[in-house]
């Protein structure tokens, strides 16, 4: 559970979104700040990838596709997993589905 802007936002026992219709930048934030991480530009550019990933797709991309459709759509030099990584800790597709108010992928463990 998170509490933002004096809002209650219930979260599952992994500390993704029960209502994805809870996300907001505001709830985004406060789940970087409890995976101790402040979100910067790029940052934002994989969030926003992601949710229109899910929106065209409705599915959260596990670390192959994600690596794929960030690489086509921002470039090569950010479509490696190295990047993803430097910005996500070593499970990029999880946290960053759980900082974008996403289901968590499933084929991630």
């Amino acid at each position: 559970m998170l509490l933002v802007e004096g809002k209650t936002i219930n979260t599952d026992k992994e500390g993704y979104l029960k209502n994805l219709q809870d996300w907001s930048e505001a709830v985004a934030e406060a789940i970087a700040q409890q995976e101790q991480i402040s979100l910067t530009d790029p940052h934002w550019e994989i969030i926003w990838l992601m949710r229109d990933f899910y929106q065209q797709f409705e599915i959260a991309p596990a670390m192959r596709v994600l690596v794929k459709t960030v690489g086509q759509q921002l470039g090569k030099e950010k479509g490696r997993s190295i990047y993803l990584m430097s910005l996500f800790h070593e499970s990029p597709a999880k946290l960053a589905s759980k900082i974008a108010g996403l289901p968590k992928p499933t084929n991630c463990l």
